[in-house]
């Protein structure tokens, strides 16, 4: 029910994303670099459920987070970037989402001084597009936080022409092809 798209980029960097086959919506998008000594990067999670470290490893034997910290992750729909942070019991009159234009991110607050995030939109740097405060919209439920930035034509147009281009792809390995073994 997913398709994966690998992409590698001239400077070396890498990018793999994963599409909802029914809606086409994005699912996760991964960012790797080379390290200095040329190797494999760590993937960086720019959409989607953030990677949680693997059972038994030893770090995670002795020190492991707690499980009621605030979990900030991306989750996009088809007509807007979304953010959820799970995890923030306070009402939502307590909380204050801005946009700083200067430094090109927003920031959220609480009045009660127990939350503070400042995070940037990557798609929008990408495009060099300015950011918009009438865009910006949040709600709470279930002590998630919601944020949501409405995508500006350019970005919803872009997308709707890469999902064209990726309808044209034909998968590598669902299964049908002529792989002979000797």
């Amino acid at each position: 029910g997913k398709r994966k798209i690998h992409y590698l980029f001239e400077d070396g960097k890498e990018m793999a994303e994963e599409y909802d086959m029914k809606t086409g919506q994005l699912v996760s998008r991964k960012w790797r670099e080379k390290n200095t000594l040329g190797g494999s990067g760590k993937w960086q999670v720019e959409v989607g459920e953030p990677t949680s470290p693997l059972l038994g490893a030893p770090d995670s034997e002795f020190i492991k987070e707690s499980s009621s910290n605030p979990v900030f992750m991306r989750k996009d729909t088809l007509s807007s970037f979304q953010w959820r942070i799970r995890n923030l019991p306070y009402p939502k009159e307590v909380y204050s989402v801005s946009v700083e234009k200067e430094q090109r991110c927003c920031v959220i607050r609480t009045t009660n001084k127990k939350y503070y995030k400042k995070f940037s939109i990557p798609d929008l740097d990408r495009y060099q597009l300015p950011l918009d405060a009438a865009a910006l919209s949040f709600t709470h439920a279930n002590n998630t936080l919601i944020i949501t930035y409405q995508k500006p034509k350019e970005i919803l147009a872009a997308e709707e022409q890469l999902q064209k281009e990726l309808k044209k792809i034909k998968a590598a390995n669902n299964g049908d092809g002529d792989c002979k073994t000797q």
